[in-house]
């Protein structure tokens, strides 16, 4: 097969898909890992996919679900308003003294903003919350070991060698929620977050609604670990009723983030 067939196969794997590994594709397309890196590599030059950890992701306007797979510098800037909304109303949940656990992703950066003053504990992955905490934060910042992953962005360890940081609530987000649960394409992200859920006693969700149209390959978390999901005010009553149907407690931030 020449480059141009694999090329284009990788392309249409894509039109579904918004991340597939180096694995999956030396499976597809029958080929060396050392082949589809540098598959993936000129795909990633040409500006027809992403070059991402582990594999390759669909740039927007390539396939129906490539908006669920775009790197944190671009999804900062989705959604703003309702995700300072979010984690505005998410910080009323933490109290002066709480040890808790921020996920990196974009509505928890801002809610690591609003709790930067405040007396805690934080335990982050997140580089850049990490960053703003150093410069502007007066809470005790604890950051794991390991590699730094430049996307998505996060320090990570490799698996179950992280000494645990017990805490009260793990705040984090989602590419995507479904009646199963969390939804992830990263693994990376899939692995972390699993590691980190078993640390905490709640586990608490920040997600706009815009999440619960997207659905990533991988389930996370199901719902019967997450305690609290706060979204917005766009929640459609069937996924607000199938979020409390599996005892998940629904919070919903205004545009001003106060629960509705």
């Amino acid at each position: 097969m020449i480059d141009s067939d694999r090329h284009q196969q990788i392309a249409d794997i894509l039109k579904d898909r918004p991340f597939v590994s180096v694995r999956d594709l030396q499976d597809a397309l029958g080929v060396s890992a050392a082949t589809i890196r540098r598959d993936i590599e000129k795909l990633h030059q040409l500006g027809r996919a992403r070059k991402v950890y582990g594999g390759i992701s669909a740039r927007e306007g390539t396939g129906g679900k490539a908006s669920s797979a775009r790197p944190y510098d671009e999804n900062r800037d989705i959604a703003v308003d309702a995700k300072r909304s979010i984690a505005r109303l998410a910080a009323t949940l933490v109290r002066d003294g709480d040890s808790i656990i921020i996920n990196a992703g974009s509505t928890c950066f801002h809610l690591g903003v609003m709790l930067a003053q405040r007396s805690l504990r934080v335990y982050t992955n997140s580089m850049p919350l990490a960053a703003y905490l150093g410069d502007h934060g007066a809470c005790q910042l604890i950051l794991p070991g390991g590699e730094l992953h430049r996307e998505p962005g996060i320090l990570a360890s490799p698996a179950n060698s992280t000494v645990p940081f017990y805490a009260s609530r793990f705040f984090v987000g989602a590419q995507g929620i479904s009646g199963e649960g969390t939804l992830e394409s990263h693994p990376l992200l899939v692995r972390v977050v699993s590691e980190l859920s078993d640390w905490v006693d709640e586990v608490v969700v920040l997600a706009d609604s815009r999440k619960f149209a997207i659905r990533p390959r991988n389930v996370v978390l199901p719902l019967s670990r997450i305690g609290t999901l706060v979204t917005d005010e766009d929640l459609s009553d069937a996924d607000a009723k199938e979020l409390e149907d599996n005892g998940v407690t629904v919070l919903i931030a205004g545009r001003g983030g106060a629960e509705q």
